[in-house]
């Protein structure tokens, strides 16, 4: 059974103090199965209060403290993955096996900041004079505001979370209405691992209303936000007036360019997994397939009967290899690129339609021979389409996937160590991939360029933007 949704704050979880809730669908069945609490400015002005009072007292428990708190958190998450991947299918509509994938992962991303938080070394800077000593210490920033989304609700608000506890910050959590109980789910864990309520809260509501009171609030002094580059320039700007530290993990099109000495078979079954996971809604899924001319027809023809095998419905249903769109709005907006793309002259090579009128599912898509002046070689899809064209030389495949003003992630397929180099030099992009899907482990760097944002949410970057740093320099009196 779907849980009863409830705010987190100050130690208590309740309903808005308004009274007022918001409906949660089934992406499966399109029908509501819960309602989720409205945070309004008092439920806000609770959090905030009890995230300074928390940060006063968490920045002075121990490094190593915190961590033991932390690994027990991952491991509650790991005893829990089977009930709370089944709660995120039921609310985001993802393969079961796929959700219990993202809990699972929490937990280890969970370990990683408990230890790096141990590791948030200072250091000492040999002085010039005699009798002088010169210090670097660093401090956790302060309370933290993070935003995250509802197409990865755990792995998102886990990296955020975690690093500000590690660090000694509290954190309000504005959490994705639509997909609100899996994220309460990561909650409880640090909660019952012991956790202090005021450190940690959750609020869900209007996504404009909550940013707009908690990021200027004098009492919050660090931002992380996931999301649209849209939504996150507002927020970046809105933070920058007020000069708060922020991360920012934004859109991306990532392209995936495959070379002609590439093995075919490799890079089909690998980017056809993770072009299609989670119906496409991932900021870092291949979008653009960039494939040389010799080698075109050959993997377009073994991409599109791949994609042909895939299995769409019910997230819950053992053989579902593909889940739904997460509500009505993503369709609506598949359906417009396909629609634009054909229109613009690509050529349709399966999928393309709505499947049924129950829930929100929609068929894998290929489309090749994509004018660049189509909507979806330059605006990020988030869904289940992938764009196949030709390239004639490796230049203008370079070019291409640098073309637009995106640059989160990058794939590549080549056995030549000599394009290998050239790909890691000149591609645009915070992350690359190449022959292998690498990215997203909790210990390597998370983030992009351009306008995928800025800043890291993996690896030892991640814990940089929850501290401070301060110099102390003193000498013999």
């Amino acid at each position: 059974m779907y849980p009863e949704i409830r705010l987190h704050v100050a130690g208590e979880w309740r309903g808005a103090r308004s009274g007022e809730t918001l409906p949660i669908m089934n992406p499966a069945t399109g029908e509501e199965i819960g309602r989720v609490p409205k945070a309004g400015t008092a439920d806000l002005d609770e959090a905030l209060e009890a995230a300074e009072r928390g940060f006063k007292a968490w920045r002075k428990v121990s490094a190593f403290e915190r961590s033991k708190i932390l690994r027990k958190a991952g491991d509650l998450m790991r005893e829990r993955a089977e009930e709370t991947a089944r709660i995120l299918t039921m609310e985001q509509g993802k393969p079961l096996v796929e959700a219990k994938g993202e809990t699972l992962a929490a937990a280890d991303v969970i370990d990683w900041f408990a230890e790096e938080g141990k590791r948030a070394y200072g250091r000492v800077i040999p002085a010039r004079g005699d009798g002088v000593m010169q210090l670097v210490i660093r401090e956790p920033v302060g309370p933290v505001a993070a935003f995250t989304p509802w197409n990865f609700p755990i792995n998102q608000a886990v990296r955020k979370v975690s690093a500000a506890l590690a660090t000694g910050c509290s954190v309000i959590l504005k959490g994705p209405e639509e997909t609100p109980a899996s994220c309460a789910a990561l909650i409880q864990c640090y909660l019952d691992a012991g956790v202090p309520g005021d450190v940690i809260g959750l609020v869900f509501g209007v996504p404009s209303e909550i940013s707009e009171y908690l990021i200027p609030h004098p009492i919050i002094r660090k931002v992380t936000f996931t999301g649209s580059t849209a939504i996150g320039k507002l927020l970046a700007g809105l933070a920058g007036q007020h000069m708060k530290r922020v991360t920012m993990e934004l859109g991306g099109h990532a392209p995936a360019i495959v070379f002609k000495d590439a093995d075919l078979d490799k890079a089909v079954k690998l980017l056809t997994g993770h072009k299609f996971r989670n119906a496409g809604q991932v900021c870092v899924s291949p979008t653009r397939f960039l494939v040389h001319d010799s080698v075109l027809e050959e993997f377009t023809d073994k991409f599109v009967a791949a994609t042909k095998q895939l299995k769409v419905g019910n997230g819950l249903d053992a053989d579902t290899t593909m889940g739904p769109l997460a509500h009505d709005r993503r369709v609506s907006a598949v359906e417009g690129f396909v629609q634009d793309a054909t229109a613009n002259g690509a050529e349709l090579r399966t999928g393309g339609s709505r499947i049924g009128n129950q829930g929100y599912f929609f068929e894998p898509t290929v489309i090749t021979n994509v004018p660049l002046s189509a909507r979806i070689m330059n605006e990020e899809p988030f869904g289940p389409i992938a764009s196949i064209n030709g390239f004639s030389d490796d230049e203008a495949a370079f070019e291409e996937a640098n073309r637009l003003p995106y640059g989160l992630a990058a794939y590549a397929y080549t056995r030549s160590t000599d394009i290998a180099e050239k790909l890691a030099s000149r591609v645009e992009s915070g992350m690359i991939s190449i022959n292998h899907l690498g990215l997203a482990l909790p210990e390597v760097p998370f983030g992009g360029i351009k306008d995928s944002g800025y800043g890291s949410e993996g690896g030892s970057e991640a814990i940089d933007a929850y501290l401070n740093t301060k110099f102390v320099t003193q000498a013999r009196a």
